[in-house]
């Protein structure tokens, strides 16, 4: 029996072996050890009080467990002693969102509401029966077709009559609510709730047509520009106040201007960037003054064309642009995707030709701009959609956006190891947009135990809920006995050595990495030493 267990444990070193974080644990401190050592009594100690079938019921839950469905279980995630831990913990870099999906909705409500020129019109009038099917339309107008009409909900509505939000917000009818129940509306018409996920949308083809809806309402206050300015500032705040410590974040550039302070179409490309530049310079400016330097390294860009109605033709005009912005702001451009849902859109291969001219012109200009591509997000084996993963690794992609059907290819697996590319997981986004039903259904542990480079990230959190990483890295934490403290490092430091950073900013931000992740095992220890064992 004793040859057995030596056996068996030679083998279980063998197999971790290879996992992302096999060479973390030797090199933990006691301080790291005592803390890894609290964070497992924790979570086993709420696997019994909150995620056990004898727990507490959660409203709306049929089946209660660890890595349950996410925006069922959010709200008592939020109370977890697990969650209270993870949301101080240094998360590195965000390498995966979408920027017109990343601020809360009820915040982008409030910024709505401090500017006149935004109207809000319905194609029907608003009534009992109406207002949970019909969304809102967003739009800042200029001065001169600024309107006085007053409710979206009285009978005298026209469809389609641009109403003043604040008008339309003061005056909503009492019996939906008033103030309160517009605010509802448009906050559910901005998001997606658990009714939504995991029961009315029951494919993945309707719960991305509710998902792409949440842009479509969205866009027409993100795009003014006004807004965009606190839009930014508030998404890099709220990420800072999370623990991430710098952003790559995916901006579409499929409209080619943005609405101005007038209300016209008449803000370029390149004025976004110097808006964007400005923006990260205060944020810095406010840190140091605030003696907080070291919790914000930065951001930057992925230049992202959308395939939808997209032609070879239509791409090197983005590939264009690209260029040119990058030639103007070295620093902030870092990328190039296409964004879109995979299995419904063209996949990668049909625009071969145009991103073969996209390598060789970088060539003639002496320019990077990495590839970062989507590819694999769907439940597909060999369809186009998961073939995209062949293509985004011939064409040398840097890392891989979400790859959730990565795990069905060992020899791709392989050449992520072999050539360092990152896939940037988004593990909750999967789970809402159905790709998986739970958290212990995920591709992720197959991964990250086949030493796939892995980067966690929110995706769409304004749409999802799941703002900052909090979330993610606990969902990801309370389902693997395997995965703890020294593995959800060794996944937020990687994030900062998978970025688009040159080798003098990976250094840096490495380093105020590890004094923040110092601090906080302190603190862990120091403040839940006592708790976990009583």
């Amino acid at each position: 029996m004793e040859e057995y267990v030596r056996e068996r444990e030679r083998l279980i070193v063998k197999d971790r072996s290879l996992r992302v974080d096999a060479n973390a644990f030797g090199a933990a401190s006691h301080t790291e050890n005592q803390a890894d050592e609290i964070l497992r009594r924790i979570r086993t100690e709420e696997h019994e009080t909150v995620w056990d079938r004898a727990a507490p019921e959660i409203p709306g839950a049929a089946h209660v467990f660890p890595g349950m469905e996410f925006l069922t279980a959010r709200e008592t995630i939020l109370k977890t002693k697990l969650f209270q831990a993870v949301s101080k913990m240094p998360k590195g870099a965000l390498l995966h969102s979408h920027l017109d999906a990343t601020v809360n909705a009820r915040v982008l409500l409030n910024i709505a509401l401090k500017h006149p020129a935004i109207h809000v019109r319905t194609s029907i009038r608003l009534t009992g029966e109406t207002i949970y099917t019909v969304l809102p339309e967003f739009r800042p107008l200029p001065q001169d077709e600024w309107t006085s009409l007053g409710s979206l909900t009285d009978s005298v509505y026209e469809p389609g009559q641009w109403v003043p939000l604040l008008n339309a917000r003061s005056a909503f009818e009492s019996d939906l609510g008033g103030t309160a129940g517009f605010d509802e509306w448009a906050v559910r018409a901005l998001t997606i709730n658990p009714t939504e996920a995991y029961h009315t949308h029951n494919t993945t083809a309707k719960i991305w047509e509710k998902f792409l809806s949440t842009f479509a309402v969205a866009r027409g206050l993100v795009r003014y520009m006004p807004i965009f300015v606190e839009y930014v500032r508030e998404f890099f705040l709220s990420s800072i106040e999370d623990g991430i410590s710098y952003i790559e974040t995916r901006i579409p550039f499929w409209y080619k201007y943005m609405i101005g302070a007038d209300g016209q179409e008449n803000v370029p490309h390149r004025e976004w960037l110097l808006i964007y530049d400005e923006v990260i310079a205060g944020v810095k400016r406010d840190l140091a003054a605030q003696g907080r330097s070291d919790e914000f390294v930065g951001s930057k860009i992925i230049y992202s064309a959308v395939k939808k109605d997209l032609t070879c033709e239509g791409l090197e005009w983005y590939l264009e642009d690209c260029i040119a912005l990058k030639q103007e702001f070295p620093h902030l451009i870092c990328g190039f995707d296409l964004v879109g849902p995979e299995d419904p859109l063209p996949p990668l291969i049909n625009f071969i030709v145009p991103f073969q001219r996209f390598v060789a012109r970088q060539k003639e200009l002496g320019l990077d701009i990495p590839f970062i591509l989507h590819a694999g997000e769907t439940l597909g084996d060999g369809t186009a959609a998961d073939m995209n993963l062949y293509d985004a690794i011939l064409l040398g992609t840097k890392r891989i956006g979400h790859g959730f059907s990565l795990a069905k290819h060992p020899k791709l697996m392989e050449l992520c190891r072999e050539r360092n590319i990152a896939v940037e997981m988004c593990p909750i986004s999967n789970e809402i947009l159905r790709l998986t039903g739970s958290m212990p259904m995920h591709p992720l542990p197959i991964l990250m135990n086949q030493g796939v480079p892995i980067t966690l990230n929110s995706d769409d959190p304004a749409a999802f809920g799941n703002m900052g990483l909090s979330f993610d890295f606990f969902q990801v934490l309370i389902v693997s006995e395997v995965t703890g403290l020294l593995t959800v490092k060794a996944l937020a430091r990687d994030s900062l050595k998978y970025a688009c950073l040159a080798p003098e900013e990976q250094s840096a931000a490495l380093a105020l990495f590890d004094r923040r992740w110092s601090t906080f095992v302190q603190w862990l220890v120091d403040t839940f030493s006592g708790e976990a064992r009583s």
